[in-house]
């Protein structure tokens, strides 16, 4: 363990038995009774994250002996499914992982305490990024404070620093520069090419947040309830994705996802890959200083940031300690566990103060997003995963419409129309429901 996580790891227990004479609500055990267990739901369980919150959760049960803290590991990919079960069947866990991907749905089953009261009354209370907190509300259809942010993620270029040296280039500030820069990198007889787009699997979420960065629209929807998915400027920068394909990418790329063109990055196939901060340790671990990364370009009118979801924590209705599931999320959330968690993950933490710790200050790209992102001037634009069908819209019909964009099947105004006119009919639906 590294001096810093040691010092980390030491100072949790400190800041656990501070949060533990904070906490919201008396627990029933406060006279040295039986143990209370807190039943934990790990959403993204993993090798590389199960270990971290074994760590945090040891330390939080020396601060709190009384509380136990049963984990339990669930993957990304079915936790979905295994909230709905749970909920149907009132065997909901005590504090549940929880992204602003899938806030609407909790909220909408009524399945989430709400947080409001207990957020105001904590010490942590002004301490969490404002950013993530405003994703956070607007997740669920702006009712209230669902879940504490934990981590915020950012979409990020990663390019190979190497190859960019050698050829004589920096890093593109600009579309047009990142679009010059791909074209020289690419030589096709070496199977060599300059960048590579998402055709395949979360396509539609990517070439949007691309969209967005270049066009600089600052709202979803404009004032009248329509989607701006179809500005002019978004649609010209959908053109020129497009026209890379074939050209300065390769010709696999429209039905590949992250996972195959992460695998052509690390192989020396393709120079430039956009993901987001989430594969900060595949690539770093893959290429080492080989590898640096960049914030998405502006376009001519500047740039808009569409937010990534937020992870976070959730505490259940049905919980019956509601007051020890309440102190475990806020010793989550505290300074160093909150560090100890995104220095390892390689995020940005939604503790404020951990942004003034050296592993922070010394992080490259992760303070660069983390920056841009907590920015008083930045166009933050909230993607309206509130809508009950956002994702249809995002994945099931964008992505294979997207597609045949880069077929020529398609064009890419008619993309973004069809996915406009979808998500303005989601939205007026949804408002005449609940206003």
């Amino acid at each position: 363990m590294s001096s810093m996580l040691r010092t980390t790891a030491a100072a949790l227990a400190a800041l656990g038995l501070l949060t533990a004479c904070s906490s919201t609500g008396s627990s029933t055990d406060a006279g040295g009774g039986a143990k209370v267990t807190v039943t934990y739901w790990d959403n993204n369980a993993g090798p590389a994250r199960t270990p971290l919150f074994q760590h945090l959760i040891d330390e939080f049960e020396k601060a709190n002996p009384t509380i136990t803290v049963k984990y339990v590991g669930v993957t990304s990919s079915e936790v979905a499914e295994k909230y709905n079960t749970a909920i149907a069947s009132g065997s909901t866990p005590d504090v549940g992982g929880v992204t602003t991907a899938l806030l609407a749905s909790l909220t909408a089953q009524k399945a989430l305490a709400p947080l409001d009261e207990l957020y105001a009354k904590s010490p942590l209370n002004g301490k969490l990024a404002a950013n993530f907190l405003a994703t956070s509300k607007a997740a669920s259809g702006g009712k209230g404070l669902f879940q504490l942010p934990s981590s915020g993620n950012q979409d990020v270029i990663w390019y190979r620093a190497d190859k960019f040296k050698a050829a004589g280039l920096a890093a593109p500030k600009t579309w047009d520069e990142l679009f010059a820069d791909a074209a020289k990198l690419t030589d096709k007889g070496a199977n060599q090419y300059g960048f590579t787009i998402r055709g395949g699997s979360g396509a539609g979420f990517q070439v949007l947040s691309e969209a967005y960065a270049y066009s600089g629209v600052a709202e979803m929807f404009d004032a009248s309830g329509r989607s701006t998915v179809d500005d002019p400027k978004n649609v010209a920068l959908i053109e020129k994705i497009a026209a890379q394909y074939k050209a300065t990418t390769p010709e696999a790329d429209v039905s590949n996802a992250y996972p195959q063109m992460l695998a052509q990055f690390q192989a020396n196939q393709v120079m430039m890959v956009h993901h987001n901060l989430g594969s900060t340790k595949d690539v770093r671990t893959a290429l080492g200083d080989k590898v640096a990364g960049f914030l998405l370009p502006a376009g001519p009118d500047g740039t808009s940031v569409l937010a990534n979801p937020v992870d976070g924590f959730g505490l259940f209705k049905n919980s019956k300690h509601q007051a020890e599931a309440w102190k475990f999320i806020e010793f989550l959330d505290s300074h160093a566990s909150n560090s100890y968690w995104n220095e390892n993950v390689g995020q940005i933490p939604a503790n404020t103060e951990a942004y003034a710790d050296e592993w922070y200050a010394k992080s490259g790209i992760t303070k660069e997003a983390g920056d841009l992102l907590n920015a008083s001037g930045t166009k933050l634009v909230q993607p309206p995963v509130y809508l009950p069908q956002y994702s249809k819209i995002t994945k099931t019909d964008a992505e294979p419409a997207f597609q045949k964009v880069l077929l020529g099947k398609m064009s890419a105004a008619d993309f973004a129309k069809g996915v406009a006119d979808a998500l303005t009919k989601a939205q007026a639906d949804y408002k005449s429901k609940n206003g």
